[in-house]
């Protein structure tokens, strides 16, 4: 077998069961993989020198192909009203299937970590068949010295191999398409898909489940810090701004997707960041749309020119959730450690295209537990496949419900407990539609949004006038220096005050029924932080 590249000699592929591969090319750098990557046709190399691939049937995550081995440490622990089951044994019989598929092949190892903080890293071994997905894993985690990998032992291993088919029945899965976890041996096998967001997705959902045994809260959420210190947590699901909001010139970036909250502070799982790039411009996200451009960028269906390898970011004929990966150093003012402190605000953002709630809204303990339990957000239509005309909710648990394999109120109430105890403020900022909902209203300025949250972050907001906002009783400031007084009070801008009224209801009403799961498993006092028709007034 031919071996390249520094790795454990005492700890190399036989170790998983692999035998009788081509080659295992290990820990390679950028430039060898885009060697690999274009030699083999995975990829095209664009214009100004990222490397673009087409990910084919699968744009997006899979997760009803998403399976979690039941046994002794998962039977009691895990959410199984979320989150899908195979057995020990099914397992097992996937496991040495995709060792035979492997036989003859060239893979590609890399060895890394997932999380910042050393005392809470899981050294995870990535296998793929692609050169490409390498690289995206590669750039993604974190990444040992090189002095490190020799004698490098991973406690996770993921085995990566999208010409892989599974089969329903023999190995209890729902469709040729497999992403298989197994808790207990630190496996994760993934299978039929070309989307490389599975791989790293599959060691954010080992950290959540491991890591609240270990004191420390997982959230599905980017960070920044300020320059005295303070740092800032935004929760969000995607395409609500998650990205672009803790892309703050006058702060320095943790991390884009993914951290730990812990005893020390925030620390980010990632070495890299994953943008959703659809209609990306230089103008609106300048640091994102050059980290996205150079060398060492990987593109994800996104339309270049055949002829001048031109990008084309404005083009969605693929998908419109086209994607950037890129290493966090892209980013001029992003942390080389990945660490920060205790987080003085917490921002959950929501893109609501009812175009009902304000554009910034003050939580209180309960409030923050609520709206993170609840995990509001609003799709559009042309954002996924078939939503029709009207905004439809989304509501995920902890804004992060596929990822996280306990139940949603473990994490709620670790969340509540650090709010507590290092007196966090909470607010709650809506980047969706303003002056109506969609189709009437129009896109919350970002600028407006910018200004509020810097003033929410600088302390400044604090000291505003507030409001009782009717129908979902949260506080929201009445003026800001520089924000429109109008858009904060979302009634204001719209013509039809009946629709508003009626719009506001739908969706207090869709809170409730939303939250009714939850009722039995929350203290009073978050119960009494849902919105309610009768605090309502005309």
């Amino acid at each position: 077998m031919e071996q390249s590249g520094v790795h454990n000699g005492a700890f190399g592929a036989d170790k998983f069961g692999l035998k009788g591969l081509k080659a295992v090319h290990w820990n390679l750098g950028t430039a060898a993989l885009y060697e690999h990557a274009l030699q083999n046709y995975e990829a095209d190399l664009t214009r100004e020198g990222a490397l673009c691939a087409e990910t084919g049937e699968f744009t997006g995550r899979s997760p009803k192909d998403k399976f979690t081995v039941r046994d002794a440490l998962t039977d009691k622990t895990m959410s199984w009203s979320t989150n899908q089951s195979i057995t020990s044994e099914q397992f097992a019989t996937l496991h040495a299937d995709f060792l035979r598929h492997a036989e003859g092949m060239t893979l590609f190892a890399q060895d890394l970590y997932g999380g910042a903080d050393p005392k809470f890293q899981i050294k995870t071994r990535v296998y793929t068949e692609l050169a490409w997905h390498s690289l995206f894993i590669r750039t993604l985690l974190r990444r040992p010295e090189t002095a490190a990998l020799a004698d490098f032992v991973p406690e996770l291993t993921i085995i990566d191999l999208p010409s892989f088919r599974a089969d329903p029945v023999r190995h209890g899965v729902r469709s040729q398409t497999v992403v298989a976890i197994d808790f207990t041996r630190k496996i994760v096998l993934i299978g039929g898909t070309h989307y490389a967001g599975e791989m790293k997705k599959s060691v954010f959902t080992t950290l959540n489940f491991y890591l609240p045994e270990q004191g420390v809260m997982p959230m599905h959420c980017s960070a920044n810090v300020g320059p005295k210190g303070d740092a800032a947590v935004f929760f969000g699901l995607s395409g609500t701004g998650k990205t672009t909001l803790s892309a703050d010139p006058g702060r320095t970036l943790l991390g884009d997707d993914e951290h730990g909250w812990g005893p020390d502070g925030v620390f980010n799982f990632e070495g890299g960041c994953y943008a959703k790039t659809i209609r990306l411009s230089r103008e609106a996200e300048p640091a994102i749309y050059d980290a996205s451009l150079r060398f060492g960028a990987i593109l994800e269906n996104v339309a270049i020119d055949p002829e001048t390898r031109e990008v084309d970011f404005d083009d969605g004929s693929k998908t419109e959730n086209t994607r950037s990966a890129y290493p966090l150093d892209a980013i001029p003012n992003a942390s080389p450690t990945g660490r920060a402190g205790q987080p003085k605000n917490i921002v959950m953002l929501a893109a609501d295209a009812f175009g009902v709630l304000p554009p910034i809204a003050k939580l209180t303990p309960s409030q923050a537990m609520y709206h993170f339990l609840s995990g509001y957000t609003a799709k559009v239509a042309g954002t996924e496949r078939g939503l029709g005309n009207e905004p439809q909710p989304e509501f995920s648990a902890c804004f992060g419900a596929p990822f996280l394999p306990r139940d949603p109120t473990v994490y709620g109430k670790m969340l509540r407990g650090l709010i507590a105890r290092h007196n966090v403020d909470c607010w709650l900022v809506n980047t969706g539609w303003t002056g109506g909902k969609f189709g009437t209203g129009h896109r919350m300025p970002i600028k407006v949004t910018r200004a509020l949250l810097t003033a929410a972050l600088d302390g400044s907001l604090r000291d505003a006038k507030f409001r009782t906002d009717p129908y979902f009783g949260f506080a929201v400031p009445t003026s800001l220096p520089g924000v429109p007084a109008d858009i904060l009070d979302p009634v204001t801008t719209w013509t039809d005050k009946a629709e508003f009224a009626k719009t506001a209801r739908a969706l207090v009403d869709m809170f409730q029924k939303n939250f009714a799961k939850f009722e039995k498993l929350v203290d009073a006092d978050v119960l009494a932080a849902a919105p309610e028709f009768k605090q309502a007034a005309e």
